[in-house]
């Protein structure tokens, strides 16, 4: 992002009025949050703080009223800080630009107006050809969120809730390693005269080393495996200590899961779906009463024997082994959650606002170009379109003769 645009959610709540609303050709940016129709998801994209900065800058702002009720923000904050409080879900995904988490539905695709832009993620296992079809009649210009790029290559949204994922899948782990929970009985780390809890991360990226310095910090033992050699010296470094780290095989990794108390699935797919690298065999070798824990479940996962669950039901057993695979995680501290998606997409939409909307953004930053998967009718992501055996057309190309 330019670095005069960060911080930006960090002013205080000021309480006004409707703010008066000018822009280029007299028209100002709308910018609709509806509230997500998913018991699972708890988080919302931008927070009071945030509105009123964009409010400050005239852009409309129409958030549904309830949206933030599960991340601890009243309609009554939001409409303080110049946001227009909307009882309506078709008046909000009627808005210039649609800000969500969880990808739309069908009928809410429905409800949105032709030409508009969608940010949110696409959460890719769920997704189904009806619902790029349903964006390309509509000519929707969908942008994924886990897929925009910063200026170094890195991907802010997906860093931000791996952070929080991987902080917050030791105390799941603690959690149902309780007797409480008719896990092992055992506390997730260490005390003197009883050795450490064992436990074992599949994966040397930013959820692993999120994960690895809370095992750390409680003295538990660790173990990290990868395949990408530069992973693995880096999150040594990052974690500032000598840990036992190995490449992927079978062997090794046998014997670690045979030992293990709880075990991380945190690969990340690096062209689409995950690969398996824990095979049922596996599983079933491990000691009874242990945990998975599998944070790509949303990709497929990295284990046989996971398959994807909920907030509500969040568990199930294999062989006696726990089975933890809840694709949102990071839901489960929604206000932090919030907070941390409000700092990325708050500069986003001041620079979307400056330039005079989605189109322009995609013209003028490759970083954001990068999350767009359907453009005015096409479908232009090409894992996508093997997916769902749809034709997709290249961005650029749509993008050079359009200009």
């Amino acid at each position: 992002m330019p670095a005069e645009l960060t911080g930006l959610t960090s002013v205080g709540l000021i309480p006004k009025e409707s703010p008066v609303l000018l822009k280029k050709g007299g028209k100002s940016l709308q910018i609709g949050i509806p509230k997500e129709r998913s018991s699972q998801e708890k988080r919302i994209v931008l927070t009071p703080e945030s509105v009123g900065l964009l409010a400050n800058n005239d852009i409309e702002v129409m958030v549904e009223s309830g949206a933030g009720i599960q991340a601890k923000f009243k309609d009554q904050d939001y409409a303080d800080a110049g946001a227009k409080i909307v009882y309506s879900r078709k008046e909000v995904l009627a808005a210039d630009v649609v800000l969500k988490v969880e990808a739309p539905s069908e009928d809410e695709i429905a409800d949105m107006s032709p030409g508009a832009c969608l940010i949110s993620a696409l959460q890719l296992e769920k997704q189904t050809p009806e619902f790029i079809k349903a964006l390309n009649e509509k000519k929707i210009t969908a942008v994924a969120f886990e897929y925009l790029e910063d200026k170094v290559g890195g991907m802010p949204v997906v860093r931000a809730m791996a952070e929080i994922a991987g902080s917050t899948v030791m105390l799941i782990a603690a959690e149902y390693l309780s007797s409480v929970n008719e896990g092992k009985g055992l506390i997730l780390g260490g005390i003197t005269g009883v050795p450490p809890t064992q436990v074992v991360i599949i994966g040397a990226g930013t959820v692993a080393e999120y994960a690895a310095r809370t095992a750390l910090g409680l003295g538990a033992s660790i173990k990290v495996f990868d395949n990408h050699i530069y992973k693995l010296r880096r999150i040594k470094q990052l974690l500032g200590q000598q840990i036992y780290t190995s490449t992927i095989d079978n062997f090794s990794l046998s014997q670690a899961l045979a030992e293990a108390d709880v075990v991380i699935g945190a690969l990340r797919a690096e062209k689409g779906r995950n690969k398996i690298v824990v095979t049922e065999e596996m599983v079933a070798n491990m000691i009874h009463g242990s945990i998975i824990i599998d944070v790509g479940i949303d990709q497929g996962g990295c284990i046989e024997t996971s398959r994807m669950t909920t907030h509500d039901e969040p568990t199930y057993q294999v062989h006696d082994i726990i089975h933890y695979c809840v694709p949102n995680i990071a839901s489960r501290v929604a206000r932090t959650a919030s907070y941390s998606l409000s700092n990325i997409f708050t500069p986003i939409i001041l620079q979307m606002n400056d330039l005079g909307g989605a189109e322009e953004m995609i013209f003028n930053y490759k970083w954001f170009l990068r999350g767009v998967y359907t453009y005015r009718g096409s479908l232009t992501n090409a894992f996508l379109a093997k997916k769902f055996g749809i034709n997709h057309k290249e961005l650029q190309l749509l993008l050079a003769a359009r200009y």
